[in-house]
């Protein structure tokens, strides 16, 4: 837990809230699967939502990184900027709340802030679709999108960023 992380829940909570990462046991064998219960990731995502509330309004945490995939619980208390990644796609899984996704269009004061990475304000002329518990949604690579969030709603998702192309 960085420091940023621990002085926010000690401002909320007085004491420092410790939950444990989910981790590999160092004695499985390359190759074994990996397997988060929806238990597990609310308890994580009830963490991040505190993160969220007491920081910029959205949280992540990387829940194991492959060669070529990334898992990511994402929660989000207000809207996201506008993003497109060049070589990867995001498959959002849906488990708790509701936002409403933006794909297609173009992004409006587009910068680039990585290699393949551009982010913007926002989305004009892309397609909107509601986003619920339980949907799954996938934009491919070299598609903008946008998660708007509304009010004082939240959105927990699964991520899984795919590299799609080199």
């Amino acid at each position: 837990m960085d420091n940023l992380s621990k002085q926010i829940l000690k401002e909320a909570f007085g004491e420092p809230v410790v939950i444990p990462k989910p981790r590999r046991d160092p004695a499985e064998q390359p190759g074994q699967m990996d397997h988060w219960s929806r238990a597990i990731l609310m308890e994580r995502a009830a963490y991040l939502k505190k993160l969220a509330k007491y920081g910029d309004g959205t949280s992540s945490e990387a829940l194991r990184e492959y060669s070529q995939h990334a898992a990511v619980l994402l929660v989000r208390g207000r809207s996201g900027e506008a993003e497109v990644h060049a070589q990867f796609a995001d498959v959002f899984v849906v488990l708790d709340g509701l936002a409403m996704l933006v794909t297609g269009g173009a992004i409006t004061n587009s910068k680039q802030t990585a290699l393949g990475e551009y982010r913007g304000d926002s989305i004009e002329g892309g397609k909107q679709q509601e986003l619920r518990a339980g949907d799954i949604a996938h934009v491919p690579a070299g598609v903008p999108h946008q998660m708007l969030v509304a009010g004082e709603k939240t959105v927990t998702c699964f991520v899984m960023k795919i590299q799609e192309k080199d």
